[in-house]
């Protein structure tokens, strides 16, 4: 007698974008799939908002957070596992990622560990925080007459870029719009000072664009060092250089929260579990929306 062999499909992983704080600022495609969620894999930029009013009642909410320089963040091997994990016990899995899924996150290794595991996935771009923060401070990123380009950088790292590298981007008039740089603005403004970036090019930082707790910093790059040397801004904040900064001040049509509140909350302390090092508010947090 044939016995046939039956077995269980693997699941599905979405990788989809939460926008960049506004819960209003996600795509139809990625509400979609969170009502149709069995778990979502959520970052710490995504609104609770969003979670609350859009994840499927009985879903499972795990969150694995990261932020930028802190031991506290959810290792990418973790995320990469819990993907792969219930992913192939047939649920659905959203990844969901603050601003858009494809700028500045880790989606390389997770698109790496799902081919590796033979699991299906779907990308869902989103708004990203740049797209975000300009559109929230009236600051157009390519405003004609001037800039006719944009540059998306990161310098989380004080040595991450050469010195040629600094001095194309002080004489370029593209606008810059730097990611996750906040820690080492001093360094930003010191080398582009350095390389004598021009004087009417003004510098924007923008702490929780689009949440309502948004503020609006601006400045001159050669009187940085009187006004905000040293200066600690609330993760996360996004920060934009060039000519177009000075628009903000005709255009700019939310006024500032003027407060020192979280709207993402900051990262837990480590702890240790049965899985080894993990953070003790996100990836031991599950939340079920039963």
């Amino acid at each position: 007698m044939n016995m046939m062999q039956t077995h269980t499909p693997y699941g599905k992983v979405i990788l989809a974008a939460a926008g960049p704080g506004d819960p209003e600022l996600v795509t139809l495609k990625t509400v979609r799939f969170l009502q149709q969620a069995d778990v979502v894999l959520t970052d710490r930029l995504v609104s609770e908002v969003l979670l609350q009013q859009y994840v499927r009642p009985g879903a499972t909410i795990v969150y694995v957070g990261k932020q930028c320089s802190r031991g506290s963040s959810t290792p990418q091997p973790t995320i990469n596992e819990l993907m792969v994990q219930h992913a192939k016990t047939g649920k659905l899995v959203v990844r969901l990622k603050g601003g858009d899924t494809s700028m500045f996150s880790n989606i390389l290794d997770e698109l790496q560990t799902l081919v590796q595991h033979g699991i299906a996935y779907e990308i869902v771009p989103g708004v990203t925080a740049a797209l975000g923060a300009a559109a929230y401070t009236g600051i157009p990123l390519t405003a004609r007459g001037y800039t006719t380009a944009v540059r998306f950088l990161t310098s989380y790292k004080s040595d991450i870029m050469p010195p040629a590298y600094w001095q194309d981007l002080a004489r370029t008039d593209d606008t810059l719009v730097f990611y996750m740089s906040s820690e080492t603005l001093d360094e930003v403004v010191n080398n582009l000072v350095s390389h004598h970036i021009a004087a009417d090019k003004l510098l924007a930082v923008i702490e929780q664009a689009t949440t309502p707790l948004q503020n609006v910093h601006i400045a001159n790059l050669y009187t940085w060092h009187q006004q905000h040397q040293g200066r600690k801004f609330i993760s996360p904040s996004l920060v934009i250089i060039g000519k177009v900064v000075a628009l903000h001040e005709q255009f700019g049509w939310l006024a500032n929260s003027n407060s020192t509140a979280h709207y993402f909350k900051p990262l837990a302390k480590l702890v240790n579990t049965e899985a080894g090092l993990e953070n003790e508010e996100n990836v031991n947090k599950h939340v079920s929306r039963a």
